[in-house]
């Protein structure tokens, strides 16, 4: 019976209900009606005198279905799942219910769990509370339960970062009560049931126990800094200062109370943008996985094991730090010894800084390092299942390198440029084998950034790009595939958005103040933070590719970049440019920028100060980033308007409780964005011209995104 739950009654009186609704178990009203139904019965069978629940397949429940999180309708009236089903009828229950948990166990599945007496769970299962990552917070009583089992400090942690834990993890902390293998899980769960009717073991009511509570005043300091914290990292967001609103009142009014009060708070988020937001953004990954006329066709990934990156500097140890991360074996080729020690030291310092951010293990770095094994010439590529070419240079190099990699690797080997200022076809068209060539764009630091465009040319294989998105799940990496263009999604919406930042500065606007208003929109960096993060080269050589290619609306705009050029080479690993950077990573602005602002208004003739509000700042810089994203689907660059959305968010740092810029911009009209832009054009001249996609959906009122976008305020 999928989408539901089953009751068995075994013949020592112990009944199993079993959630059963594949791949994951989610807790659908369906299912949670199903399972207050066998609940309530086995409650009223004489036969039953205790109760395991589990998760068919190995599967605990991995939550309660996301498609209903944004959605408005009936969902049972206020309190009826927290309070009349799971803490009136389960919890308060007079018969002993254990949870024998394996695999996932999140969200509103753990908080079923937590309403049990006792919890037996294997070692690799995971644990969690992931609700604040869809805008809401835990509605079936997790924010009274679990800080009640583990102390208030974990709690927190756990539900504010949306933490997870494995089974013997748990086990320490004091989530569950026991560790079972997973052949003997339903067992040990019977049996502990049927000591717990016999008084050998606790009869636990998670909902009151209060010997993990830290003392009121210290629990109150806690969750002060808590606020404070949630308020630094994400000023724009409520719903993790409600959720510690919610912990606060069960902790000084009582549980019960809390249960209300967290009963109303999720049904006002459920109904909130940032959750619609969320949501949509949470499907938009999933959907860049599936691209029609691809991964529709049946085809299976191969295996691949080896990768050889050509090219040890900035950008290819860091893909081969990204690769060996992800349990890959390695072959770094560089030109001379000099070069090659030079890219594997970079590879070995990005490992220590991932151990130095807790993010590996220390004991682990030396064996992950063994993964990467550097090499002067083609030695061993013939063994190679992917070759990542990363080096800076002309055609005519790339191509050279092309023709030798045909020559050296086997016939089943894909073949990748990391390049994504340069047209594929260009590469490969003195190539044999142009169904193996594809694009790889990591971004600078490729294990770092959460995000590789995959870009196909019209000959390259779909079995070549489902390998891909088969590698990128492996890497941890959401897959953005791409039509080959000269330049990549991505940076073509780069590009507009520190170009608007420089000629606003040279209209008089503060340099500082531009950063820090985009910065309490949301953005991860503002233009100028970006640019340094980026490169003056890296930069310059990207507004010349994309002038040449595209035009007008992106000729230059600024002389600030060339005049500073004069002075500083700029980037964060220079410690100088619009800002003077330390060891640490922190960062100050740069006193010195006052004069090249000077310089660059005297060369370019500019002598008007303009003072615009931190609003009209935002939409100064970001609506110009909106028509270049319009002119990328004017194009046809990508498949789906939510894959720019998704790119925008994992790739330019755009809020991702904003949804992604298309989806914004949905929500404030097209129409409103295109008014603007046409305005702006008259003054400022042609950058700010609104594209012909962009106008034609204003004048029609028709959403940018189409359907599943935000509904426009046309």
């Amino acid at each position: 019976m999928k989408g539901k739950t089953y009751l068995e009654v075994g013949a020592n009186g112990v009944a199993m209900i079993t959630i059963n609704n594949p791949p994951l178990n989610l807790l659908s009203i369906d299912v949670l009606l199903s399972l207050k139904d066998n609940t309530e019965q086995a409650l009223l069978r004489d036969d039953v005198n205790a109760v395991v629940i589990t998760g068919s397949k190995g599967k605990f429940s991995g939550g309660f279905d996301v498609t209903a999180f944004g959605k408005k309708g009936k969902h049972g009236k206020l309190g009826f799942w927290s309070i009349e089903f799971v803490t009136d009828i389960l919890e308060a229950a007079r018969k002993p219910f254990v949870a024998a948990i394996d695999g996932p166990a999140l969200g509103g599945g753990l908080e079923i769990a937590l309403a049990c007496h006792a919890r037996i769970s294997t070692s690799s299962a995971v644990l969690g509370l992931l609700e604040l990552r869809y805008g809401i917070l835990p509605g079936l009583g997790g924010t009274q339960r679990l800080p009640r089992l583990v102390g208030l400090r974990k709690a927190l942690e756990m539900i504010l970062m949306s933490k997870l834990v494995n089974g013997d993890n748990a086990r320490g902390m004091g989530l569950v009560d026991g560790i079972s293998s997973a052949d003997l899980l339903t067992t040990t769960a019977r049996h502990w049931a049927k000591d717990i009717l016999a008084h050998r073991r606790p009869w636990t009511v998670s909902l009151y126990r209060t010997d993990w509570l830290e003392p009121l005043p210290e629990a109150k300091m806690m969750l002060e800094h808590a606020r404070i914290k949630s308020k630094k990292q994400a000023p724009n967001l409520k719903h993790p200062l409600v959720c510690i609103d919610v912990i606060e009142e069960g902790l000084v009014h009582g549980p019960r109370a809390a249960l209300w009060k967290e009963s109303k708070a999720l049904h006002e988020l459920r109904q909130s943008d940032t959750c619609r937001s969320l949501v949509y953004s949470f499907f938009a990954r999933q959907r860049t996985s599936k691209v029609p006329g691809i991964t529709d066709m049946g085809l299976i990934p191969r295996k691949v094991n080896t990768f050889a990156v050509v090219g040890g500097g900035i950008l290819g140890s860091s893909i081969a730090t990204a690769l060996i991360l992800s349990n890959y074996s390695v072959i770094l080729k560089e030109l001379d010894e000099k070069a090659l020690l030079a890219g594997i030291e970079r590879v070995k310092v990005n490992l220590q800084d991932h151990v130095k951010q807790g993010k590996l293990a220390e004991v682990k770095l030396d064996k992950i390092l063994s993964l990467c094994k550097g090499v002067l010439h083609y030695e061993g590529f013939r063994e190679v299942d992917m070759v990542i070419e990363a080096v800076t240079g002309n055609i005519s190099l790339k191509q050279r390198i092309f023709a030798e990699l045909e020559s050296y690797c086997p016939p089943h080997c894909i073949l990748a440029s990391s390049t994504s200022m340069i047209n594929l076809n260009l590469i490969n068209e003195r190539r044999n084998f142009q169904n193996r060539i594809v694009g790889t764009h990591f971004f600078g630091q490729a294990h770092l950034v959460p995000v590789v465009e995959i870009i196909r040319t019209e000959k390259t294989s779909p079995q070549v790009i489902v390998d891909l998105l088969a590698i990128g799940k492996k890497m941890r990496k959401t897959p953005v595939v791409v039509h080959n263009s000269s330049g990549s999604a991505i940076n073509r919406m780069f590009i507009p958005y520190s170009q608007a930042a420089m000629m606003l500065v040279e209209h008089g606007v503060d340099l500082y103040q531009i950063d820090q208003a985009v910065a309490a929109f949301g953005m991860t960096m503002g233009p100028f933070r970006m640019l340094d993060f980026v490169g003056f080269e890296v930069a310059t050589a990207m507004k010349i590719q994309f002038s040449k290619n595209f035009g007008e609306r992106f000729n230059e705009l600024s002389k600030l970049i060339s005049v500073m050029q004069e002075d500083i080479q700029a980037d964060e690993t220079t410690r100088k440019g619009f800002y003077i950077y330390d060891g640490e990573s922190k960062f100050t602005p740069n006193p010195a920028i006052k004069m090249y602002v000077n310089k660059a208004r005297s060369i370019s003739g500019l002598s008007i100060d303009y003072e615009l509000s931190d609003e009209e700042i935002v939409e100064m810089i970001l609506f110009p980033v909106v028509n270049e994203a319009c002119c990328v689907l004017e194009d046809k660059i990508v498949v789906k308007a939510s894959d720019l959305d998704v790119a925008s968010v994992t790739g330019m740092g755009f809020p991702e409780y904003r949804g992604g810029i298309i989806f914004w911009a949905d929500t404030l009209g097209p129409k409103y964005i295109c008014s603007k832009l046409e305005k702006w054009s008259k003054t400022y001249g042609p950058f700010f011209k609104p594209c012909a996609y962009l106008a034609e959906r204003a004048s029609k009122r028709v959403s940018l995104g189409g359907e599943g976008h935000a509904k426009s305020q046309l």
